[in-house]
């Protein structure tokens, strides 16, 4: 039996994050045998063998801390499912709404929250999706299924706060095992009825805990401070990035707020509501990678692909680029790997999109672990069910975001939908829903043989629709 490689003792999420070279008695070194699933994970989940990357629990330990052993990683090996059945098999519904935190008003992020929900509606096919009724235009549906996306044929709309509930509440009626991609509360859908519990979703997406899930090599000098240290440590003359330290999390970039030494600081919503963030340094990138993962039920973590992120002048991911990239060094991609099977041993199934970055200096670092489903995963099932022959080559995707019906939009898009190399992947409108603010977006991929060519098409489309 290999040896373990042994990293030091580290705290949990919600404390602060400081690396320990005496762990308490409490605390031992896991070692490669199967060791008992701790209370994070449901107890309606799928359970598989151990394998040899695993966190132990120390249920004496204050905090709930956990103990890391670090095996040698398996050799990704690429496979990319067409369909969610692929990853997370027969009898599970998927959730991709955020929820809200308690402390905040019904209101916030609505758009965001609504549209995140609709997106896996065009790569669903049998799998049942509670979404948003913004998501379900009936032309928006009939463009994706002319575009051949294997559409779900069971959607279960909401149109308010109050249907949103009602429909998680009746797919448990249906004895159905919810895929909850961010927490919802266990008022609304316990434990016993969830692919993974709330609080596992919670802690592998809360920004502080890349200090218990990644190796220490690849971490970015970060750390973890309550409010009232935040002024102090992020002070106006100094470069940083300011993460939200919670298991609440949102998406959609409203959890990151970017700042260069110098400019004014205006600091985002969440720093009136939570009290601990992240506090980073702000590196500059000169690669910047999503690597696109999934879990089975079988618990083994398999590599999808590799992308790259675009990201605006703020450093806000936009859109992606698929096919033809420069691949992160070795160690890096097996750093991924292993973080997303260290998830799976926790009991976490489903996808995962990591990102990472090499900076000019050449330090290799993860930046965020994005354990859901995401825009970077969806080009890919699409691609997969429709052309699996371009996997390879250059695609990028973009959104457009417009004040007017989303039939409006597609209907100018019509033509360019109807050449090839422009696929609709998913889309959302407010009009059919009880949010007052009359906006829609469509999401897309461009791809072709080019990858100059795809860029300037991808470009043209934004430009066209003032983005």
């Amino acid at each position: 039996m290999d040896e373990p490689c042994r990293v030091p003792y580290i705290e949990q999420a919600g404390s602060p994050g400081r690396l320990r070279s005496d762990p308490p008695a409490a605390c031992v070194w896991a070692v490669r045998r199967p060791v008992s699933r701790i209370s994070l994970v449901s107890s309606a989940c799928q359970r598989a063998p151990a394998v040899s990357l695993s966190y132990q629990h120390v249920s004496t330990a204050p905090h709930g801390r956990f103990a890391i052993t670090l095996s040698p990683p398996r050799s990704p090996a690429v496979t990319t499912p067409s369909a969610l059945a692929d990853v997370y098999g027969p009898g599970v519904a998927m959730c991709a709404r955020p929820a809200l935190a308690p402390t905040e008003p019904p209101g916030r992020h609505r758009h965001t929250r609504d549209v995140l929900s609709a997106r896996p509606i065009a790569v669903a096919a049998g799998t049942p999706v509670i979404c948003s009724a913004g998501g379900t235009d009936p032309t928006l549906l009939a463009v994706l299924r002319n575009g051949g996306l294997p559409v779900s044929t069971d959607l279960r709309e909401f149109r308010d706060e109050a249907e949103f509930a009602a429909r998680v509440r009746e797919a448990i009626g249906d004895g159905l095992l919810i895929s909850m991609e961010y927490p919802q509360p266990t008022t609304l859908c316990p434990d016993d009825h969830a692919v993974k519990s709330a609080r596992l979703v919670g802690h592998l997406n809360n920004k502080a805990s890349i200090s218990t899930l990644v190796d220490p090599r690849f971490q970015a000098r970060r750390r973890v401070v309550p409010r009232r240290q935040l002024a102090e440590a992020a002070p106006a003359d100094t470069s940083w990035v300011l993460k939200a330290a919670t298991d609440e999390s949102h998406g959609g970039s409203l959890d990151v707020y970017l700042h260069r030494a110098g400019d004014h600081i205006t600091l985002p919503a969440f720093t009136d509501v939570l009290g601990e963030f992240v506090v980073e340094e702000y590196l500059r990138i000169r690669r910047n990678w999503g690597i696109q993962l999934s879990i089975g039920v079988d618990a083994r973590a398999r590599l999808l692909a590799i992308t790259e992120q675009r990201v605006d002048a703020t450093g806000i991911y936009v859109g992606g680029i698929f096919g033809l990239v420069t691949p992160p060094p070795t160690e890096l991609l097996a750093e991924c790997v292993a973080i997303a099977q260290r998830a799976a041993d926790l009991g976490y199934r489903g996808l995962c999109s990591l990102d990472c970055a090499q900076s000019w200096d050449g330090q290799l670092v993860m930046l965020d672990l994005n354990f859901r489903i995401t825009s970077g995963t969806i080009p890919l099932l699409a691609l997969q069910s429709v052309r699996p022959d371009t996997l390879d080559q250059p695609a990028e995707s973009t959104k457009l975001t417009v004040p007017a019906p989303i039939a409006e939009l597609l209907a100018e898009l019509r033509p360019a939908l109807s050449a090839e190399g422009l696929l609709a992947i998913a889309g959302h409108d407010t009009v059919r829903t009880d949010n007052p603010v009359r906006q829609s977006t469509l999401q897309l991929l461009v791809f072709g043989d080019d990858p100059d060519e795809v860029a300037i098409r991808r470009g043209a489309l934004e430009a066209q629709f003032g983005h």
